[in-house]
């Protein structure tokens, strides 16, 4: 095989020899990690590392943040963009593939798996998560907790003592998940919506108000699918009280039938990649675009650092 040079800088923690992007290029190319010359880079939205390599440069985010075009040679994001140089890949994507449940999650059990899963799940409802400013998920754990006991088992509201080590252990023994985003904007899906389906839970999401275009809606309980929250937790009692509802819902496929398959999209995303590094143009960190990029940098820090100094004017 042709032997091909990466690096991820900007990233969350990541395992730079074991993740979505390495593997799908280990699977036609020998990779190897140069942090000094490498022939591709993949960066995130966590800093600016990234402007010291002037090779080839593919954005990635698992954040709701746009990239700047000028600054990247593809991007994969959560947005619904037609651009030619953009291909919309959800960081839920990479979780099943890490997970390796490609097959697990496009096969459906029978009700009698189902049934007996479902039987073994001993609590009602329950939430794991780390970001303290989504107020949204915040206001709805309090409000349903008023009905039933929601267990928090991440850093926020944590009432379990402790953090849990294990996630995809916590949850299964759930019924229901609190799957809100940290944010609600149009095609941004997170892992939050497809772990709870990993463990034949319930998902209660809220977030992409076209989460529909991809996740079969009878398979969660979709907040925007309700005119109002006491309606959505009158639901959800009643699915509770009677596991026949349950098993109905859990027993749905997890896609919408018009979805591609994570497999298919994998297949993209490998000849994306492909694409750009035999792409015959030059990177465009060797091109005037760096410039703008630079320019728009530095006005975007300076734009804050003068709100700072306002904010401060007494």
């Amino acid at each position: 095989m042709k032997e091909i040079r990466i690096n991820f800088v900007d990233f969350w923690p990541l395992d730079k020899t074991n993740n979505y992007f390495y593997n799908l290029l280990s699977e036609r190319y020998n990779v190897t990690i140069d942090e000094v010359n490498p022939d591709l880079i993949f960066y995130s939205c966590f800093g600016t590392e990234y402007l010291k390599y002037k090779c080839k440069r593919i954005y990635f985010t698992g954040e709701n943040i746009r990239p700047d075009f000028s600054a990247c040679d593809f991007a994969f994001t959560f947005d619904f963009n037609n651009r030619e140089d953009h291909y919309r890949l959800p960081l839920y994507l990479l979780y099943i593939d890490e997970d390796n449940m490609n097959n697990k999650i496009s096969q459906i059990k029978s009700r009698n798996e189902l049934a007996e899963s479902w039987s073994q799940k001993t609590k009602t409802c329950c939430m794991v998560v780390s970001n303290p400013n989504a107020l949204d998920r915040i206001n709805f754990f309090h409000k349903l907790s008023k009905y039933i006991q929601v267990d928090s088992g991440g850093k926020v509201l944590n009432n379990v003592g402790g953090p849990v080590p294990n996630k995809k252990e916590f949850i299964k023994e759930y019924k229901f998940v609190i799957s809100f985003e940290n944010e609600c904007h149009d095609g941004y899906t997170t892992e939050k919506i497809i772990e709870p389906m990993f463990v034949d839970s319930i998902p209660i999401y809220w977030g992409n108000k076209h989460v529909g275009k991809e996740f079969n809606t009878k398979r969660f309980l979709n907040y925007h699918d309700f005119e109002t929250e006491e309606a959505l937790i009158e639901k959800l009692l009643e699915i509770d009280k009677n596991p026949e509802i349950a098993l109905d819902i859990v027993s749905q496929p997890v896609f919408n039938e018009k979805m591609d398959s994570p497999i298919k999209i994998r297949e993209d995303v490998l000849e994306i990649i492909d694409g750009v590094l035999k792409s015959p143009k030059k990177p465009k960190a060797q091109t005037y675009k760096e410039l703008i990029h630079l320019m728009n940098t530095e006005y975007k820090k300076n734009i804050k650092k003068a709100i700072k100094r306002l904010l401060f004017i007494k």
